[in-house]
Order: C-alpha cells, then sequence, then structure tokens
C-alpha cells in the first residue's frame, strides 16, 4: 500500500467518505508522497507526455506569441513572465530562444515560476539558468506590473467536485470504502444545484475558477496576458472526465493514489465565465491545431525540415500531425487566452 492509499484509508475510515476534489488533492498534492510532489512523471520512461517534450515549435511559437503582445502593449519596460506548473521547463526555453532576437523583450522581463515538485525544480533551474528564474507559492505573490501569464495542462490537475442527480435531488460524489477498496459512493446530503432541467451530472472546479478569476483581475488592473492550453471542453459534458494514467495507459482512477496521474477535463466555459467578470478581453475558445496552424507552426515545420536529414524530417512531420490533426491533440487540447480590455488583436484566435 502506498503512503497515501494508508492517508486517505485512514480519513475515510475515521470521518467517512470524501469528495472526488479531496481525494483528487491528496493523491496529487499530500506533501512529501503526492503524485507530483515527487520525480520527474514526464517522457517515455514517465506517464505521460506534453506538448513542448514533443516538438520545439510548440514553445517557440508560444515565445513569438508572448512578444505579439508584449509589443501590443506598448513594450512596457519592465514585466514578469509567469508560468504555472512549467514540466521541465522546456516549454519556456524553446520560448525564450525564439523570443530572443525580440529588441527589449528579455531585458523588460523577470522570469518566475509556480512549481511544487522539487525534482522538476532542479531541472527547470539548470535549464533556464541564464533567465535566473524565481518561484512563488501561488497568485498571491504577483507583482504590480504588468504580468504574462502561461499554463500548458496545468488546470487539468486542479480537483473537481462532481455531483449526481438522485429522484431526491443533487448529491455529491465521494470516494468510500468497501471491501478495503476504494469505491464511488453518493453522499448522503442534498446539494443545491441551480442546472438545468434534464441535467443528471455536473462537474466543476472552484480552484480553476478562483485562478481563472485571480489572473484575470491583475490583468485588469496591471496589464499582460495570460495563455491557457489543456485538454478540455467548451460545452458542458455531463459526466465524469476524470482520468488517470500510468506508462502513458489508461488505469483505474481510484487504484493506487499518489502513484499515478490523476486529471480531469478542464471546463473552459466556466473559466471564461470567471474571466468575464472583470474587464478583460477574452478570446474565443479554440482547438490547439487551429491555434498553433494561425501561428505558423506549418511554416516553421517547413524550415526545421530544410535544415535536417530525411529521419528529422519525417519526426517533424510526425510531431506536426500530433499537436495539430484532430485525431490526435488539435482538436481535444483546447486553447483561451485573455488580455486587457483595449487590446485588438489576440494573435492565433480568430
Amino acid at each position: 500500500m502506498s503512503e497515501i492509499a494508508g492517508i486517505i484509508r485512514n480519513l475515510i475510515a475515521a470521518d467517512g467518505p470524501i469528495s472526488v476534489a479531496r481525494f483528487m488533492q491528496l493523491a496529487l498534492s499530500y506533501p512529501k508522497h503526492g503524485y507530483y510532489m515527487k520525480g520527474d512523471p514526464l517522457g517515455v520512461s514517465g506517464d505521460f507526455t506534453t506538448a513542448p517534450e514533443i516538438s520545439q515549435m510548440f514553445g517557440e511559437l508560444i515565445g513569438l506569441w508572448l512578444a505579439d503582445m508584449w509589443r501590443q502593449m506598448g513594450q512596457p519596460l519592465r514585466f514578469t513572465l509567469l508560468e504555472l506548473g512549467a514540466g521541465r521547463g522546456t516549454l519556456l526555453a524553446d520560448a525564450l530562444r525564439a523570443s530572443e532576437k525580440v529588441p527589449g523583450f528579455h531585458a523588460a522581463m523577470k522570469l518566475k515560476l509556480i512549481e511544487s515538485n522539487e525534482t522538476l525544480k532542479a531541472l527547470q533551474r539548470e535549464k533556464l539558468a541564464a533567465y535566473k528564474p524565481d518561484y512563488i507559492a501561488d497568485l498571491s505573490a504577483l507583482p504590480e506590473h504588468p504580468v504574462f501569464f502561461i499554463a500548458n495542462e496545468f488546470f487539468d490537475v486542479l480537483p473537481v467536485h462532481q455531483y449526481v442527480k438522485l429522484a431526491d435531488g443533487w448529491r455529491e460524489r465521494m470516494v468510500g470504502l468497501s471491501d478495503d477498496k476504494f469505491v464511488f459512493v453518493t453522499g448522503e446530503a442534498a446539494v443545491p444545484l441551480p442546472l438545468p432541467d434534464g441535467a443528471a451530472f455536473y462537474e466543476i472546479s472552484p480552484m480553476a475558477i478562483a485562478m481563472v478569476s485571480d489572473i484575470a483581475a491583475h490583468i485588469a488592473a496591471y496589464g499582460g496576458a495570460a495563455l491557457f492550453i489543456d485538454y478540455g471542453y467548451s460545452e458542458a459534458k455531463g459526466c465524469s472526465t476524470l482520468q488517470a494514467v500510468s506508462g502513458h495507459e489508461p488505469v483505474n482512477a481510484l487504484e493506487r493514489p499518489g502513484q499515478v496521474d490523476l486529471t480531469a477535463h478542464v471546463d473552459f466555459a466556466s473559466l471564461k465565465l470567471a474571466a468575464q467578470k472583470h474587464n478583460v478581453a477574452v478570446s474565443p475558445i479554440i482547438g490547439q491545431g487551429a491555434f498553433l496552424k494561425a501561428l505558423g507552426i506549418e511554416l516553421r515545420a517547413r524550415q526545421l525540415k530544410m535544415q535536417g536529414n530525411l529521419e528529422q524530417a519525417d519526426a517533424i512531420d510526425a510531431a506536426l500531425h500530433r499537436l495539430t490533426d484532430p485525431s490526435e491533440m488539435g482538436a481535444l487540447f483546447k486553447v483561451m487566452a485573455m488580455a486587457p480590455k483595449d487590446c485588438k488583436d489576440i494573435a492565433g484566435f480568430p
């Protein structure tokens, strides 16, 4: 039994079933033993691979997007570039290499990261050493000047609450014990949810909504921009999107907590509604493939292929397909951006 499994089992035995959100929070973020608090889960030898690890093109285009947004905002002489959950630092390394020739951009920039995994922090410090990154614990530590936010595959790990509709009303979906195994159970207390008739399942991440609200408020007050990329949906699913992955294969979400990647699809519609409550411009929600193509990934792929051999060209084509094709990451992964209210053109969006 893993340390986390024992902790959760004891908690349920003592106090009764816990919410799905609490289960996720413990499994992923419990000090020292939580899944995202230890080791390097990325890459072929890990549990999953993110877009920056697939191709340098991904980070390069984001770097140029950031520089374009900075120029649109009058090239502020001081700003912070903040990535939430920076992985190995690959996205930022590629983004900053691509933007280094933009006059004044790097000179005005201070790099900050939000990261809880000490193993990944060490990799980030090594890869981004030239930019002297600082770390902040959370969004309460944001500086009072423009901040450009990047969150790639970050919101999917934030805990979600789930609710099911029964004959007598809504109940929260919980995690309990049966024969010493974790199982889904229904909460005893009715929960008032103002949802349309016909809805039978509801999933929401209050933490994600609160973070997006804080980011929007900061952009409204001080300037900057935000780019969110994650797998998710723009219309309510009406079913559970909780999932677990180990060794790049799907596994039972309630088995081996703390040892498997546990995520939920991002409800981009709720994030957009949260952002729109502040005085900011919010982009449409579009697929990753459309976004990257609008930024010129196909041209960048051709440029890279001209510099390499046949084997490298095949690898570039494969990466382009994986990042943009609807059957791969192109449609499942969604993109949304925020900018100051007077921003007229958020690159990559219609």
